[in-house]
C-alpha cells in the first residue's frame, strides 16, 4: 500500500467516525430532530442512516474542504446532509416499485422492517432534514445557500431523480447500440455522478475555494462519479454477495442497462481506469494537498464492495 493510500485510510477512518457521530446526534431531540417527531419514524430514519457503509460521499466533502485549505470540521454539517440524501435515495430505491431489494448493508431493507408506507416517509424525512441541516448549520449563510442549491440540483429532476427515471425507462428498451451507450452515460452522470460532484463542490465552497478550483473539483467529481457507477455495474457481475452486503446479478435479471451488458466487463474496467486517470489529472494543480483525492480515485476503481 502506498503512503498516499495509507494516509487516505487513516483519514477516512477518522472522518467516518466523525460523520457517524454527527449523524447520530442529528437524529436526537437535542441535536436537530424535534420532540414532535413520531418515535417510529425516528426509528425508521435511524435504521437506515446509521447502518454504516463506506460513507464515501460525506468523506469526499471533508476531503475536498481540506484539499482546498479549509477546516474539515466546518464541512461536517454539509457532509451529513449529503449522506441523508444518499440514504433517502437508497430507502426508496429498495422499494418494490423500484428495485425490490430485500437486503442492504447485510441486513433487511427499510421497507422489509417498517413497511412500505413508513419507509417512504422515512426517506422523505431524511431528504427534508438534509436541507434543514445545511441551511441552519453551514456558515457563512451565503455558502449555506450555495450548498443548498448544489444539493437541490444534484438530487432533483435534473440530477439523481431524473437519472433514476431514465434508468427505469431504459429497462423496457431493447436497443443496445451506440445511442443506448450515450444514454447510459447520461443516466449515470445524473443518477450517481451528480451527488458525488456536489460533495466536491460543497467541500470547496466551505473552504472558500476560487472558481478555478471549484471547476477542477467538479471535473474530478464528474470522472470519479461515472467510474464509481461502472465499477458498481462490474461488481454486480463479478462481486461476492457477502462482501457487497446485498444481492448480486440483479441488474441483468431486471433488464437494467449496464456497462458490462453493453460493452463487456473488460472494456468497462478500462473505461473506468481512463476516467480515474482523467480525474487525477484534473486535480494535479492541487499538488500535495490533492494526494488523498488521488488515492480516493483509485479506491473507487479497485474496491471490491
Amino acid at each position: 500500500m502506498s503512503d498516499s493510500a495509507d494516509s487516505l485510510q487513516a483519514s477516512w477512518s477518522g472522518w467516518k467516525t466523525q460523520v457517524e457521530q454527527a449523524l447520530a446526534k442529528y437524529l436526537t431531540t437535542d441535536g436537530g430532530l424535534g420532540g414532535e417527531c413520531p418515535p417510529r419514524l425516528r426509528e425508521a430514519m435511524s435504521y437506515s442512516l446509521l447502518a454504516g457503509g463506506k460513507r464515501l460521499r460525506p468523506v469526499l466533502v471533508l476531503m475536498a474542504c481540506e484539499a482546498c485549505g479549509g477546516n474539515s470540521d466546518a464541512a461536517v454539517p454539509a457532509a451529513c446532509a449529503l449522506e441523508m440524501i444518499h440514504t433517502y435515495s437508497l430507502i426508496h430505491d429498495d422499494l418494490p416499485a423500484m428495485d425490490d431489494d430485500d437486503y442492504r448493508r447485510r441486513r433487511l431493507t427499510n421497507h422489509k422492517v417498517f413497511g412500505e408506507a413508513l419507509a417512504i416517509l422515512a426517506g422523505d424525512a431524511l431528504l427534508t432534514l438534509a436541507f434543514e441541516v445545511t441551511a441552519r448549520d453551514v456558515r457563512p449563510t451565503a455558502v449555506a445557500a450555495a450548498c443548498c442549491a448544489d444539493l437541490a440540483f444534484a438530487a432533483g429532476a435534473c440530477g439523481m431523480v431524473g437519472g433514476q427515471v431514465a434508468d427505469l425507462e431504459a429497462e423496457s428498451q431493447t436497443d443496445r447500440g451506440t445511442k443506448m451507450f450515450e444514454h447510459l452515460q447520461s443516466i449515470h452522470r445524473r443518477k450517481t455522478g451528480r451527488l458525488i460532484r456536489s460533495a466536491l463542490t460543497m467541500g470547496g465552497r466551505i473552504a472558500q475555494a476560487d472558481v478555478a478550483t471549484l471547476g477542477m473539483l467538479d471535473h474530478y467529481g464528474t470522472c470519479i462519479g461515472l467510474a464509481f457507477q461502472i465499477a458498481d455495474d462490474v461488481l454486480d457481475v463479478t462481486g461476492l454477495e457477502d462482501k457487497l452486503g446485498k444481492g448480486v446479478g440483479k441488474d441483468a435479471g431486471l433488464g437494467k442497462l449496464t456497462y458490462p451488458g453493453l460493452i463487456g466487463v473488460d472494456r468497462s474496467r478500462q473505461m473506468a481506469r481512463d476516467l480515474i486517470n482523467e480525474a487525477c489529472l484534473a486535480i494535479a494543480p492541487l499538488g500535495e494537498r490533492g494526494q488523498r483525492l488521488q488515492a480516493m480515485a483509485w479506491f473507487v476503481l479497485e474496491r471490491d464492495h
